[in-house]
């Protein structure tokens, strides 16, 4: 049981340091965003965040035509 509570720490430390080399070994290193939004890559393929699009959604469009209520008369 201790065996494989030592092993298992053992993995996840080596883990972290391993996707931490960038942070501890450059100065002012730091991890790179992971938001959709702020990818290079995604923005040239025109796809942008989830609460980006959802809040341009609740936007009134501004180009929007009103339309005229038809009264049917019998």
């Amino acid at each position: 049981m201790v065996k494989t509570l030592l092993l298992t720490l053992g993995i996840v430390a080596a883990a972290m340091l391993l996707l931490s080399v960038r942070v501890l070994l450059k100065k002012g290193g730091r991890f790179r965003s992971q938001h959709i939004g702020q990818s290079p890559a995604m923005r040239a393929r025109g796809i942008r965040c989830v609460q980006a699009q959802d809040l341009e959604a609740r936007l009134p469009n501004p180009m929007a035509v009103e339309e005229k209520s038809l009264e049917v008369k019998d």
